[in-house]
């Protein structure tokens, strides 16, 4: 299995790297589409980048969101929800210090971002949260199916298994799914995260 790289490093795309000059966002959103500007996705942009407090500087708010964005469309096409969708899991895989993509490609796999998605074991939400959660954390919120909620306990959990193998993202992803000794789960997430969530330079 390929070894996964380090995993707080973002990688974007060359379009992008072309792009890092400019600090407008009105500029951001006409180098990486052709398609014509959208005033109101810009707008919300603008909105959204002002309240999303877990980057480090405009700038990253602005090329992050963009770029995540522009992949996540064609599951999420209301612009309104994915932006906010996109800062959550910014914000609540940074509180925890897990990469954001990390968080995407877990997502992507476990409930391909339907937050009202229900396993047949009875799993809940956007990272498929057990409901038995609810009551070990109740401070979290009590409703999975809650974007930020689901995100919370998610991130959480996974931190928390990861931080248990010592830092071996194989085995704490198995144990994330309830797998731990298998490897199709977690090469799942990875092969995720390498094709969609993360590029080469």
């Amino acid at each position: 299995m390929p070894k996964l790289r380090q995993i707080s490093t973002l990688f974007f795309p060359v379009a992008l790297l072309l792009i890092v000059t400019s600090a407008a966002v009105s500029s951001v959103v006409m180098a990486a589409t052709t398609e014509k500007p959208d005033e109101e996705l810009r707008d919300l942009l603008v909105k959204t980048i002002g309240e999303a407090d877990s980057f480090e500087d405009r700038f990253d708010a602005e090329v992050w969101l963009l770029d995540m964005s522009t992949r996540l469309k064609s599951r999420m096409p209301d612009d309104n929800k994915r932006l906010e969708l996109l800062k959550n899991i910014h914000y609540e895989a940074n509180k925890v210090g897990l990469a954001p993509e990390l968080v995407l490609a877990v997502i992507n796999v476990e409930s391909n971002f339907n937050r009202w998605a229900i396993s047949s074991a009875g799993a809940q939400g956007l990272m498929q949260i057990m409901p038995f959660w609810l009551k070990e954390i109740p401070q979290a919120g009590d409703n999975l199916f809650n974007a930020r909620t689901n995100l919370r306990f998610g991130c959480t959990i996974l931190k928390h298994y990861l931080q248990r193998e010592k830092g071996d993202f194989q085995r704490a992803l198995a144990r994330y799914n309830g797998s731990l000794g298998k490897v199709w789960y977690p090469n799942r997430v990875f092969d995720t995260l390498r094709k969609r969530w993360f590029r080469s330079r």
